[in-house]
């Protein structure tokens, strides 16, 4: 599959680093030109089965089968007005974990989660599912933790969207978990809130996953 990943910071970086190295390309988008091109550079040494990786800029972006936004909460729900019915058919992952101002709750409604929010303002036709939101980018970069593959969590309404973000997720050597409907997020997003106020606590230093076992 073609990957486009908006948003080049470690998060974009370590998702793409995964993708690339199960044979899916990659191309980055991202405010800056420059730093879309550092990424596509920084991860192209661990591309498999002919990925290929590029850069380029949102305007011009022919957008892949999968739209990775690895951006923050609120920015996310702006791209996705943003680019419009150019999302219409593609399926849309929200890695987004919406902290609120002091970083101790989330600042989206009880009732909600930053995935449902992006699908009340994504184009029609578009299929949103949430996932990689608990992982860690240094996790991701790395490929495992402790000797564990990775679990990710995935959450969607379209059975055919979750089945194409669980092939990347499987590709790339991490464990995917379906955990149901969309409004599953609410639970993924709460969970990694506290795997976050844990970091401190634990003195894991954003190198923990959590990972379900049995």
């Amino acid at each position: 599959m073609n990957i486009t990943i908006i948003g080049s910071g470690n998060m974009g970086r370590g998702i793409g680093t995964r993708v690339v190295a199960g044979g899916h390309s990659v191309t980055f988008v991202d405010a800056n030109p420059e730093a879309a091109e550092k990424a596509a550079a920084e991860i192209k040494a661990s591309a498999k089965k002919g990925a290929t990786t590029s850069a380029a800029s949102l305007g011009d972006a022919v957008l892949g089968d999968v739209v990775v936004l690895a951006v923050w909460y609120g920015t996310n729900i702006e791209i996705a007005k943003q680019l419009g019915t150019k999302l219409a058919g593609k399926v849309v992952v929200d890695i987004a974990n919406p902290l609120n101002s002091t970083y101790d709750g989330l600042a989206t409604a009880p009732d909600s989660s930053s995935a449902e929010d992006l699908a009340k303002a994504i184009a029609a036709g578009a299929y949103v599912v949430k996932a990689f939101n608990t992982t860690f980018a240094g996790t991701l970069l790395a490929g495992d933790t402790g000797g564990q593959k990775l679990d990710v969590f995935i959450a969607g309404d379209d059975a055919d969207a979750k089945s194409k973000v669980s092939q990347l997720v499987t590709d790339g050597g991490m464990r995917a978990i379906d955990a149901g409907p969309l409004h599953r997020a609410r639970q993924i997003e709460a969970m990694q809130l506290l795997h976050i106020t844990l970091q401190g606590t634990l003195g894991t230093n954003w190198g923990s996953a959590l990972k379900i076992l049995g």
